[in-house]
């Protein structure tokens, strides 16, 4: 028993100190946030009606986020989660998606799309994305829904577009005399193989593919942002913008903050400016704010999990279509 003690003391210790020194690890003591059900906190304001903020953080997949000691719930399980409770309160007006992501993988991101336009049209609710530090590709991609689409100054969004990434280890292979024997039942059933390089055939498949992939995307922008035949000519390059061209660009409808976000979603949903501002988490925060884009937190003395982050700054080497900018390639 004493030794199981001593392990855990020594655990947390070296958790909390390699933390302070590196800033991505910490613990967070309180519920595990995948066991916990969501609860509604007021972060501001008393009169009749909510706006409910919704966080988009991160890189947008389908697959749970690693944790050192649990997984936690994948950003479209955590997305998805809140839009079905919000439904269910008659009180809630309006949603506030705070997004703060490069986008992700092309399915994740076209799900989310696709379940806040289901929950727009299901229960009427005004929807405003207010973006963050980068909202671009399946981060802006999110966005399209919205009925404004609000820039913070410093935004970088846009990045229309998806592209196919596969690893290649051929070279190193053969540099280590290693080889990998296939049988197939077709011709291009390994289509992407990292084992090998693509064959004309493949490239032009694969580009085909990826082709389709940005012509939806695009489609969606054309849809929703009614963009001129210029503008999209532009925008189809694929290239970030920061708030002021996007404003150019009709890819958003104003430049401002959080607070000019929320002022109108209240707006758009006729809700007094004194409306409850309100979240859902799986524990309480203190001092919460707006701008807390987690959903756990403190809520009693039990020890959750360690929370390592590395999953968020490790590349991603997983071949697939993603609706994804990033320096550098593909960041989990």
């Amino acid at each position: 028993m004493e030794k199981r003690r001593f392990s855990l003391i020594l655990l947390l210790v070296g958790t909390v100190f390699f933390g302070a020194g590196c800033g991505g690890l910490h613990v967070n003591i309180g519920a595990e946030s995948k066991k916990q059900p969501l609860k509604e906190y007021t972060l501001e304001g008393r009169g009749a009606g909510k706006v409910l903020v919704i966080p988009v953080r991160g890189f947008l997949s389908d697959a749970p986020r690693k944790g050192f000691l649990s997984d936690n719930s994948s950003v479209v399980e955590e997305i998805v989660a809140a839009l079905r409770l919000a439904e269910k309160d008659e009180d809630i007006k309006a949603v506030l998606l705070e997004i703060n992501s490069p986008g992700g993988s092309a399915t994740a991101s076209d799900i989310l799309y696709h379940e806040i336009m289901e929950y727009k049209v299901r229960t009427k609710t005004k929807v405003v994305a207010v973006l963050m530090d980068v909202a671009a590709s399946g981060g802006y991609y999110v966005a399209l829904p919205a009925d404004r689409i609000v820039a913070h100054p410093t935004s970088i969004t846009g990045s229309v577009g998806v592209i196919f990434m596969v690893p290649k280890v051929k070279g190193l292979m053969d540099k280590l005399g290693l080889a990998v024997e296939v049988s197939k039942s077709g011709r291009e059933k390994d289509i992407g193989s990292p084992f090998r390089p693509s064959t004309p055939e493949e490239q032009r498949i694969l580009q085909g593919l990826t082709d389709a992939l940005g012509k939806k995307f695009r489609d969606k922008v054309a849809e929703h942002r009614k963009t001129g035949t210029e503008a999209m000519t532009e925008i189809a390059g694929a290239r970030i913008y920061l708030a002021d061209e996007a404003l150019q660009l009709r890819l958003i409808d104003r430049i401002g903050y959080v607070k000019d976000a929320i002022l109108e979603a209240k707006e758009l949903a006729g809700l007094p400016k004194d409306a409850k501002v309100v979240v859902y988490r799986r524990a309480k925060y203190p001092n919460d704010s707006v701008y807390n884009t987690s959903v756990s937190g403190y809520n009693g003395p039990a020890i959750s999990s360690v929370e390592l982050n590395l999953p968020e700054v490790t590349p991603a080497f997983e071949p697939g279509f993603y609706y994804l900018w990033t320096p550098g390639g593909a960041m989990r």
